[in-house]
């Protein structure tokens, strides 16, 4: 891996906020194992868990059962998960905030770039832009025909957002949006006007760092 991609280097570049989970875990994880290594290890790791959320979640037994994962490692991983629940328990109002796409793609491109089936996500935004959650809402094939509204709004219903930001892969890695696509975000955005809740963007995830604002693309945005 080039030395500008690496995440320990990339954190001492630019700072812990411009890494993605994947890469945090990295760096927790130090190594990877035979015939894998540890960004395709922590990536996978936050695939079978379903995301960070999930991974909390995890008992010892859980992950130490994970092919990799020694008990060192796992005792790492469990300790800085804690840390984090700590931080936040003092520092509430410490959240993400999302400005452009790509303080999306910084948050999330890292996992669900390699994710192997299509995963439709929804960020819970508050006045402030900051992410209060984030939620999965479907896996498998996201399209038309099974997105509905109401399951992508119900999450940021129940949390009070003010607005919230739809975000899912394409496992083939190219994110042009598809027809399906553009359906898919022109229903959301009549769904938000009459929620009061603004769709402020829905982005398609490819391979790497590439993906495409539907918003920018004026693909589904009046």
């Amino acid at each position: 891996m080039p030395s500008e991609e690496r995440p320990r280097e990339r954190l001492a570049a630019y700072g812990p906020r411009h890494l993605n989970n994947t890469e945090l875990i990295a760096i927790l994880l130090r190594t990877g194992s035979a015939g894998e290594n540890v960004i395709t290890q922590s990536s996978r790791l936050l695939a079978r868990f379903d995301g960070l959320r999930g991974l909390g979640k995890a008992s010892f037994a859980e992950l130490c059962a994970e092919r990799g994962l020694s008990e060192a490692k796992t005792c790492q991983i469990l300790a800085a998960l804690e840390l984090g629940r700590r931080f936040v328990s003092l520092a509430p109002e410490e959240r993400p905030t999302v400005n452009c796409p790509e303080d999306v793609v910084n948050l999330l491109s890292a996992e669900m770039s390699v994710l192997e089936q299509e995963h439709l996500r929804v960020l819970l935004l508050n006045t402030r832009n900051e992410v209060m959650g984030i939620e999965e809402i479907y896996i498998g094939n996201v399209n038309s025909s099974v997105v509905r509204p109401a399951e992508v709004f119900r999450p940021g219903v129940r949390a009070n957002s003010t607005a919230i930001l739809a975000v899912h892969n394409h496992p083939s890695g190219d994110p042009t949006p598809s027809g399906a696509d553009v359906s898919i975000t022109r229903d959301l955005v009549e769904a938000g006007k009459l929620l009061g809740m603004e769709l402020l963007d829905h982005l398609v995830i490819g391979s790497g760092q590439r993906f495409v604002s539907m918003k920018e693309a004026r693909l589904g945005f009046s």
